[in-house]
């Protein structure tokens, strides 16, 4: 089952709570960085925004959100959540690893929490390339991840499986600055302890600019 029909099957058949990445509050490090006024409200995308929780939060704080997924269930709950909140959002239905051009150049803000470990090393150039033609100039760019140091994830090496079934690729610092510097200024770079819905995990946090 490829990554599509996963998420198809997680979003269309349960519950939001059962679904371990679904937190509703948004995470520590994207408040930290609209309350610092590091960020401020401006034209945002959502890369992987699932059922619309932290694009509906930037919304309510005066972004002009863009939310995409490939998952159309996912939308589905997103516009759902954004109807509910009274919050005006943007969602669609797109795939990352395939040409994105009607996105081009749209955005001062961009952000993955927790996509990028389900993007396979071979297909991460393209993932990059969308995103970097995505951002304007001088645009930040904030990318989250699952470390390859996470003990919360059972099993061993760089390729897991959670219980859900989704095969995830755990990443190094080094692996993320490799990845993103021909095309960003990596800023900032670390490994940090992430909420999770039953245990804490370790993510690689990356903090970009494209360049002007």
């Amino acid at each position: 089952m490829d990554v599509r029909a996963q998420m198809e099957r997680i979003y269309g058949e349960l519950p939001l709570d059962e679904i371990p990445w679904n937190l509703e509050a948004p995470p520590r490090v994207l408040v930290d960085l609209v309350e610092s006024g590091r960020v401020a409200p401006c034209q945002t995308v959502d890369l992987g925004c699932g059922a619309g929780n932290y694009a509906v939060w930037l919304a309510l704080q005066g972004f002009e959100v863009t939310g995409i997924d490939l998952s159309a269930a996912a939308i589905a709950r997103a516009r759902e959540l954004a109807r509910s909140r009274n919050a005006r959002c943007r969602f669609e239905v797109v795939d990352l690893l395939e040409p994105t051009h009607a996105l081009d150049g749209g955005f001062d803000f961009a952000y993955d929490w927790l996509v990028l470990h389900h993007v396979f090393p071979a297909d991460r150039p393209r993932y990059v390339a969308n995103v970097h033609r995505m951002v304007r100039p001088d645009g930040l760019y904030l990318s989250v991840c699952f470390s390859e140091d996470d003990r919360a994830i059972a099993g061993e090496g760089k390729y897991r499986q959670p219980e859900l079934g989704t095969l995830l690729y755990l990443s190094s610092e080094q692996e993320i600055r490799d990845l993103f510097e021909p095309s960003f200024d990596v800023e900032e770079l670390a490994t940090v302890e992430i909420a999770g819905k039953r245990a804490p995990h370790v993510a690689v946090r990356a903090l970009m600019r494209k360049r002007a």
